[in-house]
């Protein structure tokens, strides 16, 4: 089974984990602990950013799935060359931090220039959790139509100060789990729920119809590969739960 088909294979049984580097996280060294992290945890895929030496030692380090964001169609198509197994249109979370957003139109445009480069990989896209929720439908079934693989939720950035303890949790992951529900209700496409997605919330995404989760802060934020595995762990183990008990219910 190839790398591809293995994350597939865990899209079609709802127990996906993708663990997130970072869009814009260029530090090798840390991205290098995730990569560890993941790889010894039962992680589903690796999500990297384009630079052309981490997707290099990314690709050496570990035999999951490989996955390159980016917001440029040529990058993508760059890092499918340099042994990437899926690209990702996304993640935009980093971008708003600098000002920077993508209307439905401009996603839409992206995501075609994409499957005109790379046609034959596994391609997934991110619907602007800024969008509204009637845009981000409409913008799913486009996607769909397009033959894309996999779109991938997200909430509001804000620079507010969260709420304290489990609160807080929930309160980040509220709007990318609701938007789970509305996607998932209106499109066939395979759901990858993202933006504070955390061993408090992950249950919640894949009760609201998510295919996979996409976790990034709540390890790549971590300071020792130790704690990154556990975490990870923890997310993998919650992800085959659902799965199982899902299962039970058919």
């Amino acid at each position: 089974m190839s790398r591809v088909e293995s994350f597939k294979r865990a899209l079609d049984e709802k127990r996906a984990v993708k663990i997130i580097a970072g869009i814009d996280n260029f530090d090798t060294e840390k991205v290098k602990k995730v990569v560890i992290a993941a790889s010894n945890s039962g992680a589903s895929a690796i999500d990297i950013c384009a630079d052309p030496d981490i997707i290099a030692m990314a690709r050496t380090m570990t035999d999951l799935p490989l996955f390159v964001s980016s917001i440029d169609p040529e990058e993508l198509a760059h890092a499918v060359a340099l042994g990437a197994d899926a690209v990702e249109l996304g993640n935009f979370d980093a971008l708003y931090k600098k000002g920077i957003s993508f209307s439905a139109e401009q996603v839409l445009n992206l995501a075609k220039r994409t499957k005109e480069l790379v046609e034959d990989t596994f391609i997934c896209i991110t619907i602007p959790g800024e969008l509204e929720i009637a845009e981000q439908v409409e913008l799913a079934r486009e996607l769909e139509a397009l033959g894309i693989d996999l779109i991938q939720t997200e909430g509001h950035f804000t620079n507010e100060a969260p709420s304290n303890g489990v609160r807080g949790l929930i309160e980040r992951a509220e709007l990318t789990i609701s938007n789970t529900i509305e996607l998932s209700r209106n499109v066939e496409l395979p759901i990858m729920t993202a933006t504070g997605i955390n061993p408090t919330t992950a249950s919640l995404a894949f009760a609201a119809g998510a295919s996979a989760i996409g976790c990034g802060s709540c390890v790549n934020k971590l300071d020792s590969e130790i704690s990154m595995m556990a975490v990870s762990r923890s997310l993998v183990e919650i992800a085959e739960r659902s799965a199982h008990y899902s299962m039970e219910l058919v």
